[in-house]
């Protein structure tokens, strides 16, 4: 073929146009699936950990809410029914946040003592034979915060919950854009001066029936940082992005550590409905004043019906590890992670000395011809370093990783 495009030379060549399109196709192909195979171990090592992370949390989240129906169940039995369902709601919007939901931690914990305040109050503060009416039950609701029946603990809940549940859930939306970060990589569009590239440095020399030649180590080296010019910017952000996850990991632990945090909320329930019950009386002439005398209508509503059977199998056995698991399971993931820091500053070298260039001091391949050794100079690696690239031409900053290198700067400072 003379009317080669890339893999032109002075010697014959056994080459048609058609079989060198065909070529360019596989050169590309064939970066691709490197790249996929380099990245796979830490990609699958971020998801299995994402889903692992993300399962703990729901168990979690169920044990305790399980704790605290229990507790009504156990002690507060004639308010059970109706306290549950107000606790099942708390551990629903617990759920939403951690899993991403924007809703606020101070909302919905003032929720739940703001709609728990009526039924203690009907049941522990001033118990009648009836209930109070709907109007009544509503007017408590809307004084709990003025009344303070149950101290500072709904102030202590709050912080305890805001500081546990966030970390939470900014761990777990840090490890999604892990994944996130590795999917755009793994699909990266090489322009087409890079294409031509690769080309000539893995396809070009079959043309002179040249099979078994591999690039020099210096020519593939070149060949690489400039088609992964876009990618190696990514580099010292992915560092910053493990460091504040091991950050982050740190100080997950301690006091504000979620299992902590979460296993223990029925007893700070436990101690509101202790001061309620303690400071009845006056409790009663504050209610008088805001509300009036209570108002009752004429039915019982029922005790409880919380089946505490139903999950405790599965739960005791987590809660016996949980200690463990959470805490051990995070430290061993970042010891991994860790490994792989320089996933993206070392990539090109990897990829050259693991498979594609010839070993050192071995003929080798430098575009054009197989010579003992290559002569021009090996740029660095990023976009700056390229403009000297004797091999690839890199124009700016590929848009798509500008957008992950973005992403991983909010996630950094978040």
């Amino acid at each position: 073929g003379v009317d080669l495009q890339v893999c032109t030379s002075k010697n014959p060549t056994c080459c048609t146009k058609k079989m060198e399109e065909r070529y360019q196709t596989a050169a590309k192909q064939d970066i691709q699936q490197v790249l996929q195979t380099s990245s796979a171990t830490l990609k699958f090592l971020i998801s299995r950990n994402a889903a692992a992370f993300q399962e703990t949390f729901e168990m979690l989240i169920r044990l305790a809410e399980n704790y605290t129906s229990t507790l009504f169940c156990n002690v507060y039995r004639n308010m059970a029914a109706e306290a549950t369902t107000h606790v099942q709601e708390l551990f629903t919007d617990v759920g939403l946040f951690i899993f991403g939901t924007d809703v606020s931690t101070e909302e919905f914990v003032n929720r739940f003592f703001d709609t728990l305040f009526p039924v203690v109050y009907n049941h522990v503060i001033n118990p009648g034979p009836t209930d109070i009416s709907v109007e009544y039950a509503e007017c408590l609701r809307m004084a709990r915060r003025d009344i303070r029946p149950f101290g500072n603990v709904p102030k202590k809940a709050i912080g305890q919950m805001g500081r546990s549940l966030l970390p939470s859930r900014t761990f777990l939306q840090a490890l999604n854009l892990g994944i996130e970060v590795i999917n755009t990589t793994d699909h990266l569009h090489f322009s087409k001066d890079c294409g031509r590239a690769l080309l000539r440095m893995q396809y070009c020399p079959h043309c002179q029936g040249l099979t078994l030649s591999k690039p020099c180590m210096g020519y593939c080296l070149n060949v690489i940082r400039g088609c992964l010019a876009n990618m190696e910017e990514v580099d010292l952000h992915w560092r910053g992005y493990i460091q504040s996850m091991e950050e982050l990991s740190s100080a997950m632990s301690g006091t504000y550590d979620i299992e902590h945090v979460l296993l223990n909320f029925h007893s700070l329930v436990n101690d509101a409905l202790v001061q309620a019950r303690i400071n009845g009386p006056e409790l009663s002439e504050q209610v008088n004043k805001v509300c009036g005398p209570p108002v009752r209508k004429p039915t019982q509503s029922p005790g409880c019906s919380f089946d505490q059977n139903k999950d405790n199998q599965g739960l005791k056995m987590f809660s016996r590890d949980s200690e463990e698991t959470l805490t051990n399971r995070r430290k061993e993931f970042i010891s991994h992670l860790r490994l792989y820091r320089a996933f993206y500053g070392g990539l090109a070298d990897q990829l050259c000395g693991n498979e594609l260039a010839a070993a050192d001091g071995l003929p080798c391949w430098n575009g054009e011809d197989v010579v003992r050794s290559y002569t021009h100079r090996v740029v660095g690696s990023g976009i700056k370093a390229q403009s000297a690239n004797p091999e690839v031409k890199v124009k700016g900053t590929d848009p798509v990783i500008s957008q992950i290198i973005d992403k991983l700067k909010h996630v950094i400072q978040v």
